[in-house]
């Protein structure tokens, strides 16, 4: 396969378990600083290891980010459809998209943390009708982003003349990611709907996969090359292999360890570049030592400009 010929990019994963305001906003304006390309916030209500800990809402913390930084492209990984009426969450997108000055990355998936539905008192249905579900979700979000006056009967939403102006800054819309692995459905719809595809931690077989979504694109008459892949990606950066190692080791339990890349700054790159030859153009780091200023430094200064 050919080199992607997109710019690579390199985003942060930064889930806000545990984070003040000002942890957070201090974390985003070092990535701007750094020249990291995008930010993510993810979509739960607790964390799974601390429920305890502080964990500000996404779509708020989008917004904060977005106001407290300049180029930044601001995004969720992923926003939960089950949490958030369709039509509701495509006027605040569309609201969010114009206080950031067009810097919004729309993440959308089905959600998959059976208790915090519950808990909030959201029913909770199987995978089929949660696919189902989002199908509706992103026929809504897209009418309301580019129609005058929008009436969409889905199985599960519906709108009916229903208004959204301003409409997004950016044009079409924001570009929309769909996070996820499913080959009979939810890559179908990533052929169908999506600007971009992020590939989940602990994905299987990468090149089945891209295949697959390649069969998926071609059979609804897309250009594959429009679609833009993402991989989220555990880093553990060392000074020596044995440190980078150590660093993995420590974090077994991430579900992003099993595909996670480790070595020094040189086979780190490399293994990126392995990465970016299947036609990976963006990358969405958590590092296994922790999602602080320096370490977002340690990894800007001595992978990213080889990779560029």
């Amino acid at each position: 396969m050919a080199v992607q010929q997109r710019p690579i990019e390199f985003g942060l994963f930064l889930h806000q378990i545990g984070y003040s305001v000002d942890q957070a906003l201090a974390k985003v304006q070092a990535a701007e600083r750094l020249g990291y390309h995008s930010v993510w916030f993810a979509d739960h209500f607790w964390g799974s290891a601390d429920p305890k800990a502080d964990h500000l809402e996404c779509l708020t913390l989008m917004t904060a980010a977005a106001v407290h930084s300049q180029r930044l492209r601001i995004g969720s990984l992923v926003i939960c459809n089950g949490f958030r009426n369709p039509a509701l969450l495509a006027k605040t997108l569309t609201s969010m998209d114009h206080i950031s000055g067009g810097r919004i990355e729309i993440g959308l998936g089905i959600g998959w943390k059976k208790e915090e539905f519950l808990a909030y008192g959201y029913e909770y249905p199987d995978n089929p009708v949660r696919l189902r579900q989002l199908e509706d979700s992103l026929r809504i979000m897209q009418a309301l982003f580019h129609q005058p006056k929008a009436t969409v009967e889905g199985r599960y939403f519906r709108i009916d003349e229903a208004l959204n102006f301003p409409k997004p800054l950016q044009q079409p819309h924001p570009p929309i990611t769909l996070g996820g692995a499913g080959k009979q459905v939810m890559l179908k719809l990533v052929a169908k709907y999506a600007d971009n595809w992020n590939i989940p931690g602990g994905h299987g077989d990468l090149d089945d996969l891209i295949a697959t979504l390649r069969g998926h694109c071609q059979a609804v008459g897309r250009d594959f090359a429009s679609l833009g892949i993402a991989e989220t990606v555990l880093v553990a950066l060392g000074e020596s292999e044995r440190q980078a190692r150590d660093k993995w080791l420590a974090v077994q339990k991430d579900p992003f360890a099993p595909n996670a890349i480790k070595g020094t700054a040189e086979q780190v790159i490399a293994a990126f570049k392995a990465r970016i030859a299947k036609g990976i153009n963006r990358f969405v780091i958590k590092f296994a030592d922790g999602m602080t200023p320096p370490v977002f430094e340690d990894f800007a200064r001595a992978v990213m400009p080889a990779l560029r």
